[in-house]
């Protein structure tokens, strides 16, 4: 199953808005949507979980909390998730100047862990205001965070760009830590050489695949990955094996983060059903 773990729907857009994100996920099984921090994380999650909810067969929802504000107990952080539809949390600790380790975001973890709901750093350092601390988007900061909560599943986003090195330490580090690897069709040298060193790592198998939509598209971030091997011929660069490459885009996010997914997984069987009873043309 082929799921983009790194999708956006800007609220404000409306239905035009959710027709494009469904539209350019059409090559994909299914989709994480992170509610982004529009306005008051009640407010956002609600709407959030009124659009996942239309299309349980394409879409999963994340819910964005701000632990300096909303609750964090148990109860507190089940009314923004788990009671909405919303499978994981999403934080933008660079973006809101959020330290990953503050005391009240240690306690919304223990929460996350007892619900066993993943939990996603947002980085993308290709849209960051002025205001933005790009010292809290550091990925060795997690690491006090996946010590203290060993079960608790962690995504990285954008590999933590421009912090790739501490991204892959702490993926080949902690089992249950990993990256997105959201693809920029326009920076294929970027995506290359991204992914060789994640090779070289031996991290491959921790990497769940994102296009960042709105700011990509799943197929052309597909096609980019799988094709960026061709720029090599005739060149003595390293490459990385197709298959490698594949199971990067056709690992099962949802399966990967424990998210329950029976509907999109329903969805997937009736689409397989369908193309094997598709009569074969003749010759």
């Amino acid at each position: 199953m082929i799921v983009d773990c790194h999708t956006h729907i800007r609220l404000s857009g409306g239905e035009a808005e959710l027709f494009e994100h469904l539209e350019a996920s059409r090559a994909v099984d299914g989709s994480i949507v992170h509610a982004m921090p529009e306005g008051h994380s009640d407010g956002v999650n609600r709407e959030l979980s009124e659009l996942v909810h239309r299309h349980p067969d394409r879409l999963v929802g994340f819910a964005v909390i701000d632990p300096r504000v909303d609750k964090v107990n148990v109860k507190g952080l089940r009314s923004q998730t788990t009671k909405l539809n919303l499978q994981g949390v999403v934080l933008y600790c660079c973006e809101t100047g959020v330290h990953p380790t503050h005391s009240r975001a240690m306690q919304l973890y223990e929460s996350a862990a007892e619900l066993k709901l993943p939990v996603y750093f947002h980085n993308e350092e290709g849209f960051l205001q002025p205001a933005a601390v790009l010292e809290y988007a550091q990925p060795y900061l997690l690491d006090e965070i996946a010590r203290t909560f060993p079960e608790l599943r962690i995504v990285i986003g954008s590999m933590g760009a421009p912090f790739l090195d501490q991204t892959l330490a702490m993926a080949g580090k902690h089992e249950y830590v990993y990256a997105d690897l959201t693809i920029r069709p326009g920076s294929v040298w970027h995506t290359y050489n991204t992914v060789v060193a994640a090779h070289e790592r031996g991290v491959m198998h921790k990497l769940l695949f994102g296009s960042g939509f709105p700011f990509g598209r799943a197929w052309e971030c597909m096609e980019t990955l799988l094709g960026f091997n061709m720029l090599l011929a005739d060149t003595s660069l390293p490459a990385v094996p197709r298959a490698t490459i594949r199971n990067v885009v056709e690992r099962d996010a949802l399966d990967v983060l424990g998210i329950e997914h029976e509907a999109m997984k329903a969805r997937q069987r009736k689409s397989h059903v369908a193309a094997s009873a598709k009569p074969v043309p003749e010759a």
